[in-house]
């Protein structure tokens, strides 16, 4: 995951990321008296959704920005800085819950081996992620606006396997698939500067080397692909998934 979080931004000009992942829910079906882990918790908005339920929520997130936000949402909750490649909890969770977030972090192998012991028998993971070709046509022009420049293209921070990728190493780690989905879900952005903001928010530290002026250059590379109807589109493909842990 990544870190240094500018939360009440993220929260007001990318409520998106939630509000999608709000859908997710219904997949999730949380129970009151459950114990539901959300991985990745962020600013804690699906967090406390999951909490009004009736069910108990333990809420992970590497940055330390994003879980203070989370905490003064759900004051008294369980809401932890960790490392999804390495956590534990004292006892089994009844699910694990997990949007926008997976794709944030390399390991996937690792991370799917934390899930699954964290879960106990039976327990159901149900999640969202970037999969195959997410943002492609962003990156690829920050690349090319990059080359032109003369500077070196980017190590994107993130992973985005195909739907058979993961769903092989989910079989691995113990899981059987129940749904899977996996779609084109073109996402607006706001404002007419909304590219290159998604590009500071989602990719600040890749980009920090990188002038004003080649960010301009490549948001003037997509706009064929990616504005229209007077918006900023980004070109999403999303995995979303449920299984069950059965060993």
């Amino acid at each position: 995951m990544t870190e240094g979080w500018d939360t009440r931004e993220y929260d007001r000009d990318f409520a998106f990321v939630s509000a999608y992942g709000a859908e997710l829910l219904d997949w999730l079906n949380p129970q009151p008296g459950e114990t539901v882990l959300d991985l990745g918790c962020g600013t804690g908005e699906l967090a406390a959704k999951i909490a009004g339920t009736g069910a108990t929520v333990i809420g992970i997130d590497s940055d330390p920005a994003m879980i203070e936000a989370a905490r003064q949402r759900l004051p008294g909750a369980d809401i932890r800085v960790a490392d999804a490649h390495d956590f534990t909890v004292e006892q089994p969770v009844d699910a694990v819950f997990s949007n926008a977030a997976l794709h944030w972090m390399p390991s996937s192998v690792e991370v799917l081996g934390c899930v699954s012991d964290a879960l106990r028998g039976g327990g159901r993971f149900i999640a969202e992620m970037g999969a195959t070709g997410n943002v492609a046509a962003i990156t690829g022009a920050v690349d090319q606006a990059c080359r032109e420049a003369g500077l070196p293209e980017r190590s994107w921070p993130w992973v985005f396997p195909s739907p058979a990728q993961y769903a092989a190493m989910l079989e691995d780690a113990g899981f059987e698939i129940r749904e899977l989905d996996f779609r084109d879900r073109p996402t607006r952005l706001t404002g007419d500067d909304g590219l290159v903001r998604w590009l500071q928010m989602f990719a600040g530290g890749v980009l920090a080397d990188v002038p004003p002026e080649v960010l301009a250059r490549g948001a003037e590379i997509a706009r064929p692909q990616l504005w229209r109807d007077g918006a900023w589109w980004a070109d999403y493909r999303r995995l979303r998934f449920r299984a069950i842990k059965v060993s």
